[in-house]
Parts: structure tokens; sequence; C-alpha cells
């Protein structure tokens, strides 16, 4: 299994979020205590998102986890 396979659906529901918000992923990364590249690298298969990323990331854009999976997914 690939780190991207393990980030999905909360990579492609945070990347998602990001742009019905319409702020920039910098803006996102800065929030939650990360740089812009590890935030990048997160959504893009390069580095893992762990449970505590998860909870980082939704506090910093504002929605529940269980809406940006449902994003993921499509819903």
């Amino acid at each position: 299994m690939t780190i991207k396979e393990m980030n999905y659906p909360f990579d492609v529901g945070m990347a998602e979020v990001i742009k019905e918000k319409g702020v920039k992923q910098k803006y996102v990364a800065k929030r939650a205590g990360y740089t812009a590249q590890e935030l990048c690298d997160m959504l893009n298969g390069r580095r893992l998102i762990k449970a505590c990323d998860i909870l980082s990331l939704s506090l910093a854009i504002g929605v529940t986890t269980d809406y940006i999976y449902a994003a993921g997914k499509g819903g």
C-alpha cells in the first residue's frame, strides 16, 4: 500500500475543502503548524497524514473531519 492510498480520502477531501473555501494551502498549513511544503507533501502522497495531522488540519480550515472525509469520497 502506498502513502497516497493510505492518505485517501482525507487528502482528496482536504484539497476540495481548501478549494471550496477559497483559501491558499499556505494559509491552511501555517494555521495548522506546518510549512506549505509539508502540507503539499501530505496532499500529494509524499508524506503520511497521521491522526494528529487530521485534527490540526480540520481545525485550521474550520470544518469537521467527517466533512473532509465526505468531500474526499465525493459526498
